[in-house]
């Protein structure tokens, strides 16, 4: 589910202090960078069709993530250790706290990739090892903050009425990724209980996030219907509302892929219309909503939009849709949604290229790492 309003993003043109450490105003919307990368490589696996290429860009972007990841959980280990102030802040700040998300999602998305793209570099053993350490500690990480999180800003935070946000999603999310990215690991397990208490946490932590997510669109809608558009360098944000859709269709189609064997009939075969009969729809509401936000971000582009790390919101929340979609075509067996999925993974390709351009370029001037003006 993608990257939003950091601090240092406020200000379109931030002055560098001289001496300043940049890992101060480093803010966990920068995992973002790490989810939209990563999901190239998975959305590029799932995608149903053969490009000569494809495999070798998938295992690049795999690499590319698991490097960013690394190096970005340094950084905030420095900022945590060096900047403690500064980092509790961001915990109080309503526009940045939600950005803990992102943390979980880029564990359970590098994991992800190393088990369906990078096995064929490390291993396979070594890939499940290390997808199983990613996705527990993504796993564990996505919880806290999806209860952390909404204690927060019920008891600390000071929320104006009519603020809310797309990127109040970022938390509740994160969960549906665990419960997307677990059923890779089932068939690891013992069989037996083991197989069957992971597969049904997983529906657990589907419908923990589902109905989060439930509670929060509404909220959002009003926001956009009585109080107008959001600021044109939030606009992107609107595509976050993508991440839970597509990746909670996603997540049943998986379920459904690794429920046979693991739990008894009827239940299995249920778990498989279950994921025709609620991903259809789900995938339609999320077409819908793509029309939508893309038809705000031209509006806003046009009146001047600026870049800032907002606009990597236009890579994972699309790339969950594309695994989506090639979940459906699985399970239909219908080609049309097999070339949705190819038509929203070339969209995906260009967002991601153009933010991260644009992300490289501010981190080489320095304005994306300066303090933000006050």
């Amino acid at each position: 589910m993608a990257t939003l309003a950091p601090p240092q993003s406020r200000s379109l043109a931030p002055a560098c202090t001289p001496g300043r450490s940049f890992v101060r105003d480093l803010g966990p919307n920068w995992y973002a960078a790490v989810m939209g990368t990563a999901i190239l490589a998975t959305a590029g696996a799932a995608v149903p069709a053969d490009v000569p290429g494809v495999h070798a860009g998938r295992v690049t972007a795999w690499a590319l993530a698991l490097l960013m990841l690394a190096a970005l959980l340094a950084a905030r280990a420095v900022h945590w250790v060096r900047h403690t102030d500064q980092a509790r802040r961001h915990l109080l700040d309503p526009a940045v706290a939600p950005f803990y998300g992102c943390l979980s999602m880029a564990l359970l998305a590098v994991g992800g990739g190393t088990l369906t793209v990078g096995s064929d570099i490390v291993g396979a053993r070594a890939a499940t090892v290390v997808d199983a350490v990613l996705w527990s500690a993504g796993t564990v990480t996505g919880l806290a903050a999806a209860a952390g999180i909404p204690y927060l800003m019920v008891t600390r935070h000071r929320i104006e009425r009519g603020s809310a946000s797309p990127v109040w999603l970022l938390p509740v999310v994160a969960p549906m990724v665990s419960a997307a990215l677990g059923p890779a690991l089932v068939g690891r397990l013992p069989a037996g209980q083991w197989r069957e208490a992971m597969l049904l946490g997983c529906y657990a932590m589907f419908g923990l996030s589902l109905l989060a997510t439930l509670t929060i669109l509404p909220l959002i809608l009003s926001r956009l219907v009585h109080e107008g558009p959001l600021p044109t360098a939030l606009t992107p944000a609107l595509f976050l509302v993508l991440g839970p859709l597509g990746q909670s269709v996603t997540a049943t189609g998986n379920l459904a892929d690794a429920a046979d064997g693991v739990v008894p009939e009827p239940y299995a075969a249920a778990m498989g219309a279950f994921a025709v009969l609620y991903g259809v729809p789900v995938m339609g509401f999320a077409l819908l909503w793509l029309a939508f936000a893309g038809a705000m971000v031209v509006r806003a582009a046009r009146r001047g939009m600026p870049f800032a790390m907002t606009w990597w919101a236009f890579t994972f929340p699309v790339g969950t849709c594309v695994t989506g979609a090639a979940g459906l075509a699985r399970h239909t067996g219908l080609h049309a949604f097999g070339w949705l999925a190819m038509a929203l993974y070339l969209c995906l390709l260009m967002a991601w290229a153009v933010a991260a351009v644009r992300t490289t370029r501010g981190v080489v001037s320095g304005t994306l790492l300066a303090a933000p003006r006050r």
